[in-house]
């Protein structure tokens, strides 16, 4: 399910393919695959063909392909070669055993669990590395020990089997999981620029080189969090598993409209930022932040909802002005009534008898 390519940065570093997709997965990434298929005599003519890659580029180290040309390439390779690793490791990883991985971390009840069971079921696919879960403090790590040499294929290897975790992680919480520092024990390489863009972190220093480990730390709050996906979801997802590592992780649903949903649902709960991002599994901050993203802000849709409730209420019963006011949420008839005239410039009242004496 899976190889690495770059997501879409808020600015491009390079210039735009056709069809407005960045080119900035560095070549590195295409020539790894191309070495796959050497070292099992093969060629990748055809995978490259399909990718729209052209093979003079290949040995160009400064070329850059886009996400969308990545995914063509690996999907490709990875039948061809009948192996999901793509050459990363002593043996093949046949067709289907990443997702065999995924089916058995989906039933865990919270990420934590299912990452480590991802962690300790990999062992079992391949030796060559080891993935461990572990939290120190307020900080969780997912690192990766190297149990044989790598080779050419060392970069490669260690950024996918990252980039794999963090998009099925992020996958499973339905939301991208925030990353606070990103490690590789290897020096910078000529394509250190588009780290950043495949580990997007919170401080811009969270891309370290020359680290002990290939890890990634986050947040040991994120373990706790439950998972938002079932095992119906899993299959549909595996039919198209690897934009989850060639991508940026994006909510399946707009998070404006789980908001709305929420709030319609107990229309007149005192809905604050703190109970509704308890019930989305973020943080007050997160949530706010994220409806900006979105264009529009946690008090636009209470007023929204709280408005098309009181309309509706005012329009079609003859409820006591202040039933419809605690039915919107609000703690007052008083409350109520300066806000509905902020909507309509009229009184609940005022509102009630001119729409009585509409037709129908």
């Amino acid at each position: 399910m899976s190889t690495p390519a770059l997501v879409r940065p808020p600015q491009p570093l390079a210039a735009h393919a056709a069809g407005g997709h960045p080119a900035l997965t560095p070549m590195a990434f295409v020539q790894a695959v191309v070495q796959a298929y050497a070292d099992r005599g093969m060629s990748a003519d055809a995978a490259l063909r399909k990718a729209q890659i052209a093979p003079r580029c290949v040995a160009d180290p400064a070329a850059r392909i886009t996400a969308m040309q990545m995914e063509a390439l690996s999907d490709a390779a990875m039948r061809e070669l009948d192996d999901e690793a793509l050459g990363w490791f002593s043996r093949r990883l046949p067709w289907g055993s990443y997702g065999m991985l995924a089916r058995a971390s989906i039933s865990s009840a919270t990420l934590g669990l299912a990452l480590a069971r991802w962690c300790r079921h990999h062992g079992l696919l391949a030796d060559d590395i080891a993935l461990r879960l572990q939290t120190q403090g307020d900080t969780a790590e997912l690192a990766i020990t190297e149990q044989r040499p790598l080779g050419a294929m060392r970069e490669f290897c260690l950024v996918s089997v990252l980039r794999n975790i963090h998009g099925l992680a992020s996958w499973m919480i339905d939301a991208r999981l925030p990353l606070l520092e990103a490690g590789f024990p290897f020096a910078a390489p000529a394509h250190a620029d588009v780290y950043p863009v495949l580990f997007p972190v919170a401080a811009p220093a969270g891309v370290r080189f020359g680290a002990a480990r290939a890890s990634l730390r986050f947040d040991a709050r994120c373990l706790a969090l439950p998972l938002a996906r079932d095992e119906a979801a899993l299959q549909q997802m595996l039919q198209r598993a690897l934009p989850l590592t060639v991508r940026p992780y994006r909510r399946e649903r707009r998070l404006l409209q789980r908001v709305r949903r929420l709030l319609i649902a107990d229309a007149q709960s005192l809905h604050t930022a703190a109970t509704l991002a308890g019930e989305l599994h973020l943080s007050a901050r997160s949530l706010h932040r994220q409806l900006k993203d979105e264009g529009t802000s946690l008090q636009a849709l209470k007023d929204g909802v709280r408005r098309e409730r009181a309309l509706a209420l005012l329009h079609r019963t003859s409820q006591p002005i202040k039933r419809v006011a605690l039915a919107c949420g609000f703690a007052s008839e008083k409350s109520f009534m300066r806000a509905f005239r902020q909507w309509t410039g009229e009184t609940p009242a005022q509102y009630r008898r001119r729409s009585s004496a509409l037709p129908g």
